[in-house]
């Protein structure tokens, strides 16, 4: 078994994390989310608060993730063409990254977003051949100054 680490002796400091993700959906889909025809609402509006919400619970979804207090987030979901794209930035004053964060918050988007178009999505056979999700990556990182507490 490895050591446990701990991040008890680094400085807190201002730490952001973008993480950016793609869903592609069926034209007729991408038509329908632009048109605001969707029947459960609009799948945008509803990831971008998915999103939210997911990233303030991250320490609880990945077990080594450190609770870190949240000091800004973000999350905007469009459609470009065929892909829902999502962008999530997370923010905060800590010991530890908000990367984890940033990442929940754009994969929930988009699985939230799925979920609200997967029956414009299925065929016959109840399977998503033309749905994808991925890449979501972390696209910036940034590691500020110390703080005082």
């Amino acid at each position: 078994m490895s050591a446990q680490r701990t991040v008890t002796e680094k400085p807190a400091v201002v730490r952001r994390a973008v993480a950016e993700g793609r869903l592609t959906v069926r034209a007729e889909t991408a038509r329908a989310i632009r048109a605001g025809t969707v029947a459960k609402g609009d799948p945008l509006a509803v990831a971008e608060i998915a999103g939210l919400q997911a990233m303030k619970r991250t320490a609880e979804l990945i077990p080594h993730c450190h609770n870190v207090p949240l000091t800004g987030s973000s999350v905007t979901a469009t459609v470009v063409g065929r892909t829902v794209r999502v962008r999530a930035t997370a923010e905060t004053v800590a010991r530890t990254g908000v990367e984890m964060e940033a990442l929940v918050g754009a994969t929930t988007a988009l699985l939230t977003a799925w979920d609200m178009v997967k029956y414009l999505e299925k065929n016959e056979r109840g399977l998503y051949p033309a749905t994808r999700l991925g890449p979501v990556r972390v696209v910036a990182k940034v590691k500020g100054e110390a703080r005082s507490a």
